[in-house]
This record gives C-alpha cells, structure tokens and sequence, in this order.
C-alpha cells in the first residue's frame, strides 16, 4: 500500500505526515475497521469513495470529500461511529475521501476549496 505526505497548498502546511492509500476494493472496504483509534500524525484515502460508513468503528472521525484533482469538495467533523455520510457536491463532484483523526479538520484549518498536494514516501 502506498504511503503519502499530505500539504495544504493553501497554506503550505503538513496536513498528515502518513497517509494510506486505499484504491482497491479490499483496502477501501476494510478502511479503518479493526484500529482502536487513529493517530494525528495518520490519515487513509479512499479511492474512489463519495460516502462513508462509521458500521463498526470504534472511534469517531473527520472526513474530507475530494475531486479527481483533490479539491476540497465537503467535510463532516467527528463523524461518531455508527453513522453515516454522503458528501454534498459543493465545489466540485466528490471522488474521493480522506479520513481522519477526530478535530485535525479543526487543527489543520481545512477549508472547502483547499488544494492537497501529495507526497509518496519512500518505505
């Protein structure tokens, strides 16, 4: 599985300094599931995926939704498990998700039109 740096361009600042990149239909479906929590430094990217699920998590969440060209398109904060959400389309057709550690939304100061950059790491 692919590792990824992930930057604000906005605000040229680190958003997670590992990402897992979900792109196929085992590591999407089995996302999360399983972890007792998720550090603030971690994050996982579900492509492709315009909705999630919380069935099964034992922590709560922040989910951004993201264009083919990831362009923040919506964001749920603190997702509680057993919940779900399907991203509105507001700035552009979600493709994907980025999940993360509950209030790094917050932390991070994510906004809907924000532009993540990637960066494979090297493992």
């Amino acid at each position: 599985m692919k590792i990824l740096r992930l930057l604000n361009a906005r605000t040229n600042t680190e958003i997670v300094a590992r990402c897992a990149l979900a792109d196929t239909m085992w590591t999407r479906g089995k996302g999360l599931l399983g972890r007792a929590s998720l550090p603030a430094d971690e994050a996982i990217l579900l492509v492709p995926g315009a909705s999630i699920h919380m069935f099964g998590m034992k922590f709560p969440i922040d989910a951004a939704f993201l264009t083919k060209d990831d362009i923040v398109t919506d964001f749920v904060e603190n997702l509680a498990p057993g919940k779900v959400h399907q991203s509105k389309a507001g700035a552009g057709k979600p493709h994907s998700t980025l999940e993360l550690c509950a209030g790094t939304i917050a932390r991070v100061g994510l906004q809907i039109g924000d532009k993540i950059e990637r960066e494979e790491i090297r493992i």
